[in-house]
């Protein structure tokens, strides 16, 4: 294990037995929900709700990681508590060879899906908690039951789906032909004409909300927003920082252009 301490986060390399230590696991298991999954690492912000559990993280992080090492741990905890505000990024040391985990997809109805797994996983099971725990109705340590009786819930679980690399595990996702026809059913009973216009308004609100503007605000308002948080969220401002923050400031960068270019024209 090797332990970098930058300004703007705590670089944790190791294997992945010691990913797999019970500590470990129980502090990413807590944090799950607001977790970022990569394919190579997790990415763990602070929550204030959870700082107590983070502590006594640090601190059995410092103890192995001087056990490891052999120098005194009072020391480095004194460092990394320094540090205990910044996000933690948990990285594989070496690129483990792929394993395939399938997971199955069932829809009961239009309004409920059961994610399986053949065996259980904690790291793949955490992965779909943090995507879709607003909609999990119950669990086991194997299975997910989701409420998706909206579109905005379909919307996720289909961007949750997209995700197949986590950590070293490929993911298989298998379903049945009645799958998609279960999940969509309800959207037959709509016209053509009338699906598209929902999905136009829907999709008009949320750019509003993009420029932080109200449904129907004037172009002026919309010009003078767009070009305050254009600025703001520039990307060539924080080239310096985490590859992450980059990529956020360049999806957000890019939706705030598109938001305004769907708008000036209404």
């Amino acid at each position: 294990m090797e332990i970098v301490l930058r300004d703007n986060l705590i670089l944790v390399t190791t294997d992945f037995d010691t990913l797999n230590t019970q500590w470990m696991k129980d502090f990413l298991n807590h944090h799950s929900r607001g977790m970022l999954f990569l394919p190579k690492a997790v990415m763990v912000f602070r929550n204030e709700i959870l700082a107590q559990q983070r502590e006594v993280f640090i601190n059995q992080l410092s103890q192995y990681h001087a056990t490891k090492h052999d120098f005194s741990h009072e020391f480095f905890l004194r460092s990394l508590l320094k540090f205990g505000a910044q996000p933690i990024r948990i990285e594989l040391n070496k690129q483990e060879e792929p394993q395939e985990i399938k997971v199955n997809l069932y829809a009961y109805n239009s309004d409920t899906v059961l994610i399986s797994l053949e065996y259980p996983n904690s790291w793949i099971l955490s992965y779909l908690r943090s995507q879709l725990e607003v909609y999990v109705e119950r669990g086991t340590d194997i299975s997910l039951v989701l409420d998706v009786s909206d579109y905005k819930a379909k919307a996720r679980l289909e961007r949750a789906l997209d995700k197949r690399h986590v950590l070293h595990y490929q993911i298989k996702y298998s379903y049945n032909n009645r799958f998609m026809s279960k999940l969509y059913s309800d959207f037959a009973k709509y016209s053509f004409g009338s699906l598209c216009q929902e999905e136009e308004d829907a999709q008009k609100n949320h750019f509003y909300a993009v420029l932080q503007c109200p449904v129907g605000a004037s172009q002026n308002k919309l010009r003078d927003n767009y070009k305050r948080l254009a600025k703001a969220y520039h990307p060539d401002k924080i080239l310096q920082e985490a590859p992450h923050m980059v990529e956020h400031y360049t999806q957000k960068f890019q939706l705030l252009q598109e938001a305004y270019s769907a708008l000036k024209i209404i």
